[in-house]
Order: structure tokens, then sequence, then C-alpha cells
């Protein structure tokens, strides 16, 4: 009996998001032939699919661009976090004086900016992976900062008993208790990457990325391939979130919420 739940309990957790996703798209598509929306407004998964079909490389090359483009500026953004965020909790005046900066960053709208960005820092690539870096990088701030505040203080008074250097305090303590705000962090931030690159590719004059291609059916009116775009990056944040989920419970197997999965 206790063999056969965990092995239940796993197939539950596979087969659930497929019945959910299959819902969703069974719903989408009733709804799109039940009141005849015009494939510009809405398309249905059945045309978006059909189309996609007829140049998959062309779908897959971009979403490869994409990802690219999403993925560096996550991992700058991570990286950078956890630096500012190591000297913002040892610094208090720091963290106070940093913190509207990074509120500000964070409010303000990046769509109205990133033209100025492709005039700074040229066509192509760098325009994404800036942009991409500096609107994930906030959240991930914050998160590190709280996550590395949140550490033990019997464990903080252990470490300062035995006269623990301030790399170790911050290797062995801080940085696992921050662990479980950077992966929710990450969560939200994975699709916020994919977006900002979708958007910076349709104005970084490099003319690739599923951003292009969305950007050329928007301005041609052709509803199916502007859709088919939606579709891939659909695709992208879920399996960005699949990684995330994966990751998590592979390094935060010890942490309570990862036991009590069920």
């Amino acid at each position: 009996m206790s063999d056969r739940a965990p092995s239940t309990s796993h197939r539950l957790r596979v087969v659930a998001p497929v019945v959910g996703i299959i819902v969703f798209l069974s719903v989408w598509e009733a709804f799109v032939q039940w009141r005849d929306v015009r494939p510009f407004v809405l398309a249905a998964p059945s045309d978006i699919l059909r189309y996609f079909g007829r140049a998959p490389g062309d779908f897959v090359a971009a979403s490869l661009i994409t990802t690219r483009h999403a993925l560096v500026g996550f991992l700058v953004a991570l990286v950078v976090a956890l630096v500012v965020g190591s000297a913002l909790v040892a610094s208090p005046f720091a963290e106070r004086a940093t913190q509207p900066v990074l509120v500000l960053v964070q409010v303000a709208p990046f769509v109205a900016y990133i033209s100025s960005i492709v005039v700074w820092l040229g066509a192509g690539d760098p325009p994404a992976y800036f942009t991409t870096a500096l609107v994930c990088l906030p959240a991930f701030v914050f998160a590190a900062v709280s996550g590395m505040r949140s550490a033990d203080p019997a464990s903080r008074e252990l470490f300062a008993s035995v006269d623990a250097s301030r790399w170790e305090v911050m290797w062995r303590l801080r940085l696992p208790s921050s662990m479980p705000s950077l992966f929710t962090t990450a969560r939200y931030s994975i699709g916020l990457a994919l977006i900002v690159a979708y958007l910076v590719e349709g104005s970084n004059f490099a003319d690739e990325g599923l951003g292009a291609i969305g950007k050329r059916a928007a301005a041609n009116n052709i509803g199916d391939a502007l859709w088919a775009t939606v579709f891939c990056m659909v695709v992208l944040g879920t399996l960005g979130l699949g990684l995330i989920a994966l990751l998590e419970r592979w390094l935060l197997h010890w942490h309570a919420s990862q036991r009590t999965i069920s």
C-alpha cells in the first residue's frame, strides 16, 4: 500500500497538468467555432497548429532565438541580484538607498524606453539581453534580500559562535535560506523575460526571433502567423516553468515545501 501511494501521487502530478491543458484548449476551440471569431481577433488552436505546420522550422528557429534572449537576460538578472542582495543585506543604509531606485525600474513601462536602448546599444542581441536583465532585476533583488534576511536566527548565532567568515555565512546559510523566495520569483520572471525578449525583438531591427515574426504579422494583419507566435511563447513559458519546478525539487529536496508536495 505504501509503495503504491507514491506511484499514484506521481502519476497524478503528471496527468493533472495534461488534463488541464486539454480542457483549456478544448474550451478555446469550442468558443472560437461557436462564436465564429475572426482569426486576427482569436484563432482556434487547430488553425494555429495547421499554420504552424506549414513552416515549423522557421518557428522553431525563431523560438530558439527568443529563448536565448530571455534566458541570458534572466540569468544575468539572477546573478547580479545575488551580488547586489548580498551587499544590501550587509548594509541597511545601502538597502534603504537602493530600494527606491529598484522600485522605479520595476514600475517604469519598459515598452516606452525600448527604442532608446536600441539606439544606445545598437541592433541585434545586446538590447534584448540588457532590457530583459534590467526588467527582471528588481524582483530578484527583493527576493534575494528578503530570503537572506530570513535565515534562522539560531543558525546565525551558531555561525557567529564559531567565528565563521562572512563568505561562509553567505554561502552556507543566507544563500540556501533565500532559495525558496528566489524560485518563487523565478516562476514569475521567466514569463516576464520571454515577454520582454519578444517585444524587444520587434524593435531591435535584427528581424529575428518570435517578436520579429509577430510584429510583421500584426503589421500585415496576418492573424494565423501572429497567433502562431503566441502559441510558441506559451510553449516556451510552459517548458520554462516545468524546468524551474524540476530544478526546485532537486535543489530544495530538503525544504519543507518540497517534502509536503503530494
